[in-house]
């Protein structure tokens, strides 16, 4: 019992030594953690590419030749169907931008176009209120240009060694993003290439330092959150063509323009949960309040209705349903996840929200008392 006692105490005054090393030495620390952060991010980024491909690339492990035993379709399995999936993003970032692109590029020559009609607009407003154009020309008469542009060429000349160091700074991060970026997916290419040697190896690793009770209770609890990210990026991505499908033809059949453009935007943007409607629905107000304000006001109605329809009845179900998540429990962590997290929080709230429903359910069902079934021959006994 002493002994026991002694190695208790032991570890306290251990717990509080490293504490207090942490408390005082937390600036060095922290920036000592800042820094391997920063060089770690770049795997960190390929585990978060790496994640979403591997869903298209088991999907095509699947079905490319899923009984053959031969040595040549096992070896070529894996990089064909990374391959598959690879082009698969690829040729869906293409159709969104080949939908998308066009239609904005002629909604700008449209607002290009219509510049001159809104000045001769803004001119007769200007009348309206007995505000001239000769009076502006006066008022512009009485400013000091020569002065004005002095100190507009002093303050200009003046900052140009910070307007120097800041495009370098710009052109040195854009440089660093683009390099960490490439690094990731290279990183992201070698995980899936090698995933079933590095799985092989983590469990290895793990059972030579945990204990089998721990490593078991360890391996269910990432089984079930891999399980619940699996379901949430596949639900969300069923859900936003649904939704996009779902405006494009509403537009359709209420002959608003841009339908195909805004139906892909709205698609896209729906990826985060819930709001991301909204975003694209912004976007497809301003440009077809460019050709005409009723139809805008036609497509912000509809939009209302469809978002209300979408959150309430097809988001729940779709990704609820497929997470075996409750309509209630995604509203909530949607709703946390975005106040903590913004739409970072959104992303991930729902999967580990279903993944701890699940890991509930399963810990009360386990506790829960068994209840015991009385014999149909024995009667209660009065005493």
């Amino acid at each position: 019992m002493k002994k026991k006692e002694t190695k208790l105490i032991i570890k306290i005054a251990a717990a509080a030594f490293v504490l207090f090393l942490l408390i005082h030495y937390w600036s060095g620390i922290s920036g000592f953690l800042s820094k391997g952060l920063t060089a770690v991010l770049p795997l960190i980024i390929g585990g978060i590419i790496a994640y979403p491909l591997n869903i298209l690339m088991s999907f095509y492990e699947r079905h490319f030749l899923p009984k053959s035993t031969k040595k040549a379709v096992e070896k070529a399995r894996t990089p064909l169907c990374l391959l598959f999936a690879i082009l698969s993003l690829v040729a869906i970032i293409a159709l969104v931008i080949a939908l998308v692109v066009p239609q904005f590029i002629s909604c700008i020559k449209l607002l290009v176009m219509e510049i001159p009609g809104a000045i001769e607009t803004a001119l007769k407003y200007l009348e309206k209120f007995n505000i001239s154009t000769p009076q502006i020309l006066e008022k512009l008469s009485e400013i000091d240009w020569q002065t004005s542009l002095k100190n507009a060429s002093e303050t200009i000349f003046s900052g140009m060694g910070n307007v120097f160091n800041v495009v370098i700074n710009t052109v040195s991060s854009v440089v660093s993003g683009v390099t960490a970026i490439v690094v990731a997916f290279i990183f992201a290419i070698y995980l899936l290439l090698g995933k079933r040697k590095h799985s092989a190896q983590c469990t290895r690793i793990m059972k030579k330092f945990i204990k089998e009770d721990a490593y078991k209770k360890i391996e269910h609890i990432i089984s079930v959150i891999d399980d619940s990210f699996h379901k949430f990026i596949v639900g969300q991505c069923t859900e936003a063509i649904i939704l996009g499908g779902l405006c494009a033809l509403g537009m359709i059949l209420l002959r608003l323009p841009y339908a195909a453009m805004i139906g892909a935007v709205i698609s896209f943007t729906a990826l985060i949960p819930v709001v991301g409607a909204f975003i694209g629905g912004g976007i497809g107000v301003f440009l077809i309040l460019t050709e005409s304000p009723t139809k805008a006001l036609i497509f912000l109605i509809f939009l209302v209705i469809l978002q209300q329809i979408e959150g309430n009845v097809i988001y729940p179900k779709v990704v609820g349903s497929s997470m075996g998540l409750p309509a209630i429990w995604v509203l909530a962590a949607v709703t946390i996840g975005g106040g903590l997290g913004g739409v970072f929080g959104m992303l991930l709230g729902v999967p580990l929200a279903g993944a701890i429903y699940r890991l509930l359910r399963e810990y009360l069902n386990k506790t829960a008392p068994k209840k015991v079934k009385e014999s149909p021959t024995e009667t209660p006994t009065n005493e």
